[in-house]
């Protein structure tokens, strides 16, 4: 049996999915990058845009068209909407919130489906002996013969969000061998008003610090160079626990003297932060270590005082500019990333183009500028979405023309100098190898060495175009590696 999966979204749903992978391959589903040969095939879905469902539509629509050929079953997860679950009932079989993961083998029983956690005998079916230890978090599901099944109708499983910790504690199937993502908090309790992320993921739910550690621990001991720390708002990180867990600066600083003492070479990143919660104590714990990676995610959404007080952001843009000097001051190097809303309900030319004036002044590395689009669930849904779809790609094409320019410029003052970079894969450019800087920033070079992937590098940088750079290889750290 073969299984798909398609993921869409942000880096959380990419972290889900890789505790996905886990539960179904051990299953006995083994995995194909070819849709059409599946069984099983999946969505790690995203209600946040309204693009990312579009696709799902999309998707579905061929599979079922599929079932016409072949036995097939499809299920959605991810960050879901009560509406778009609603909908998803009459094209999916089976739909269930991300923390109810582990249930996953009972409700492909349930819909008829028989895998080694499903084995029919003496007219009951039992988990076989043999695959009872795979996870220990994973219930014995046994049913009598007096269970209904539902086969031919779709399965929802529809619960409070109460199972985020027993998620947690499956390990990932990690879908590489040097970058990994670690999830450190569940949901939201900000409630933007653009945003439906309170209600597809609940309110925030803190992982116990611990456990961090040990995964981060793990996978540096495996080799791997880059680690992002993941979470909707993750420098709230331990306030849900009322002072019984650490503060995103202890974690940090924790993780911090790991890296100190371990010797080992590798970056920790960290998204996304919120404006609100953003404080210097967390940059004075980046400047200290080596590991904590010189890069700062700062979601702005809009450069207008009133917009992020319709947006319920609870920060003015004068708060946004003292975070932006105390990065400056501790940490003088770091890339500064962001995210921008254009065309938010009632957005004027004039409150644009002081979105506009902060992006000129603070010049982003990089911008990730999106058109406004109301989703069902968020407060904003229930207003106009009153500008109109040309104006909101115009806006979007001059703050990306900007953003292009500043990028081109920062990626110009690299020119000449030599770059630590982590070596990602093989680049577009035939004979040429890609990786990231520390900041984040694309480095091509010449190389058809595949054994540098996964392994860093240093790069004289030699030119520079708007979102990239390119230079020569001049340094494998690891010597052994090396070409002859």
């Amino acid at each position: 049996m073969k299984f798909h999966l398609v993921t869409l979204g942000c880096q959380m749903n990419k972290s889900d999915r890789e505790r996905v992978a886990t539960i179904i391959e051990k299953m006995g589903y083994r995995w194909t990058d070819k849709e059409e040969t599946a069984d099983l095939l999946g969505v790690i879905a995203c209600s946040v845009r309204q693009k990312a469902i579009d696709k799902v539509y999309t998707k579905i629509h061929q599979w079922n068209t599929w079932k016409n050929k072949k036995n097939l079953v499809t299920f959605i997860t991810g960050c879901l909407l009560p509406a778009d679950r609603e909908k998803f009932l009459k094209t999916f079989d089976i739909i269930f919130q991300i923390s109810e993961l582990l249930q996953f083998p009972e409700m492909l029983h349930q819909y008829g489906i028989v895998t080694p956690f499903s084995i029919r005998k003496d007219e009951n079916f039992i988990l076989k002996e043999e695959h009872a230890n795979l996870h220990a978090d994973f219930q014995t599901f046994v049913f009598d013969k007096n269970n209904k099944t539902i086969a031919g109708q779709p399965v929802l499983m529809n619960k409070p969000e109460t199972r985020i910790s027993e998620f947690w504690d499956i390990e990932p199937h990690y879908q590489s061998g040097f970058e990994a993502f670690i999830p450190i908090q569940n949901g939201c309790d900000k409630f933007c008003t653009f945003c439906a992320v309170p209600y597809t993921r609940g309110r925030e739910i803190s992982r116990p610090s611990n456990e961090i550690l040990d995964e981060l621990r793990k996978l540096i001991e495996k080799g791997y160079k880059s680690i992002t720390l993941l979470g909707q708002n993750v420098n709230s990180y331990g306030l849900d626990k009322k002072g019984n867990e650490k503060t995103f600066a202890k974690l940090l600083r924790d993780i911090g003297e790991y890296g100190k003492k371990s010797e080992k070479d590798f970056w920790v990143y960290f998204t996304s932060p919120h404006p609100r919660d953003m404080n210097d104590e967390v940059l004075k714990v980046m400047s200290e270590y080596e590991c904590l990676a010189n890069q700062i995610h700062l979601p702005l959404q809009s450069g207008d005082d009133k917009v992020l007080i319709k947006m319920n952001r609870g920060h003015t843009i004068k708060d946004f500019y003292r975070i932006i000097e105390s990065v400056k001051k501790y940490l003088p190097s770091a890339t500064l990333f962001t995210d921008i809303i254009v065309g938010f309900t009632g957005e004027t030319e004039e409150q644009f183009i002081n979105t506009y004036s902060v992006m000129e002044k603070i010049r982003f590395n990089m911008a990730y500028v999106a058109r406004y689009s109301p989703r069902p669930g968020a407060a904003s849904s229930r207003w106009d979405d009153d500008v109109s779809h040309t104006i909101k790609s115009k806006r979007l094409h001059l703050l990306s023309d900007l953003l292009q320019q500043h990028s081109r410029e920062h990626n110009k003052e690299m020119i000449n100098k030599n770059y630590k970079v982590l070596v990602t894969g093989k680049d577009r450019k035939k004979g040429y190898l890609s990786g990231l800087t520390e900041g984040r920033i694309i480095v091509r070079f010449a190389s058809e060495n595949v054994k540098l992937i996964g392994n860093f590098v240093d790069v004289c940088i030699r030119s520079a175009a708007g979102f990239a750079t390119e230079g020569t290889l001049h340094k494998v750290y690891n010597e052994e590696l090396a070409e002859a």
